[in-house]
């Protein structure tokens, strides 16, 4: 029985970044042995052991072969007489098929290192076409280390197409797929895993409604980079620069899906692109069964992103009825994600990237006001149900009337 660090690991260690999860493959053992050893039996599809004493995770040398279509369509095979290679082959990149003994030697037989040194993403064999969850894990491993000069071997990607062409992405499930989109999203760059799935075909298959934004024009005059794609692109970019939760980054990612559905023309105007965009969203949200605040998020940023751009120049009657559409009195911090999203929003355009967003401490500010109206007084005049309800609003609106003619003085 012979124990190895395998993957990240490894691959981390070499690019001198902290390591965080540790993957450990056993060579040369059965179930039975590592039982007797006290490791405890984990995994339904293959032998998988924790260690007792520490929880550390124990994987026993497998090959696989591909039985069916899908992430889950293998079979897997776990013996003693694996060898440390058959086990490596069968994983997904190179720089991921190293692996060290106890002693710190390497084992890298399909030079996971030299293509480390040559910051290149490349398959270790044709058999990583039979994963289509692999294209997704590609892109996000291109989002995470694009910051070191990473890209994608130009043979990786074409099989990254061909598997994008042959139907496999489709037999994804939305859990598995969704586990790699949100984790690509809070990554450094997650732009880049975007671009990644456009350039090899996937993204119009899996958020086709984001695929296509790209070579849909927007007036100049707002934005420079006119194409709506690019825009998406660097309003994402900007959301992970600024370091916002990934509900941020799934709303601003999602805000414009209705500008792909502008008439011809119409264009480059997107007059009612904010309603047009609401079952677009709504559709992606339910393919990858998205969590409900991400959800929720990327259906109100959706609808009132134009409303943020405009604040200032909105009726105190329209901020309110804003302000209750996010529930700002019991759910405040979805409306500050909202806030931050209209400026990510702002920011992700050619050339605008550092200029000031007023709107966004205005927006504060009548959130603050109206949730300063305090329902005490209203209960001391009698008032109660609706009728409390349509006085407080009264007051909320009185409110807003003050702080808008005292912000226009300032």
């Amino acid at each position: 029985m012979k124990i190895y660090k395998v993957g990240g690991a490894v691959r981390d260690r070499l690019l001198g970044i902290e390591v965080t999860d540790i993957d450990r493959v056993v060579v040369g053992a059965t179930t039975d042995e590592m039982q007797a050893k006290g490791f405890k039996p984990v995994g339904a599809d293959f032998p998988v052991f924790l260690d007792p004493k520490n929880g550390d995770e124990y994987a026993l040398a497998r090959t696989e072969r591909k039985s069916g279509r899908g992430y889950g369509g293998f079979v897997f095979h776990a013996s003693p007489e694996v060898t440390l290679e058959e086990d490596l082959i069968r994983r997904d990149l190179t720089i991921n098929a190293m692996a060290e003994d106890d002693d710190g030697n390497l084992t890298d037989p399909y030079h996971g290192q030299r293509d480390l040194e040559a910051r290149i993403l490349r398959h270790v064999s044709p058999a990583f076409a039979e994963d289509p969850l692999r294209v997704l894990r590609v892109a996000r491993f291109a989002a995470r280390y694009a910051h070191l000069g990473f890209t994608v071997a130009p043979e990786t990607l074409e099989l990254m197409r061909q598997l994008s062409e042959s139907g496999e992405l489709e037999a994804l499930t939305p859990e598995r797929s969704w586990k790699e989109i949100s984790r690509a999203l809070m990554e450094d760059q997650p732009q880049v895993f975007i671009q990644v799935l456009r350039d090899c075909d996937a993204l119009k298959t899996l958020m086709p409604e984001v695929d296509a934004l790209f070579g849909v024009p927007q007036p100049a005059a707002h934005h420079p980079e006119i194409d709506t794609g690019i825009h998406t692109l660097s309003v994402l970019e900007q959301a992970a620069l600024h370091q916002q939760p990934l509900t941020v980054r799934w709303a601003c990612l999602l805000h414009d899906l209705g500008k792909g559905t502008t008439p011809v023309d119409k264009l480059p105007q997107h007059i009612a692109h904010e309603h047009r965009g609401l079952k677009l969203i709504k559709a992606v949200n339910e393919r990858f069964k998205v969590p409900k605040d991400c959800q929720e998020l990327a259906l109100l940023v959706g609808q009132y992103h134009t409303h943020g751009h405009r604040a200032l120049e909105l009726k105190a009657s329209t901020l309110l009825e804003l302000l209750q559409s996010f529930d700002v009195y019991r759910r405040p911090q979805r409306f500050e994600e909202f806030v931050v999203a209209c400026e990510m929003d702002a920011r992700g355009r050619k050339g605008l990237e550092q200029r000031s967003y007023p709107q966004a401490e205005y927006l504060r500010g009548a959130a603050k006001v109206a949730r300063q109206v305090a329902v005490a007084p209203l209960l001391e005049k009698g008032f109660k149900g609706p009728e409390l309800g349509e006085a407080l609003k009264r007051e909320r609106l009185k409110a807003l009337k003050a702080y808008k003619e005292q912000h226009a003085l300032m």
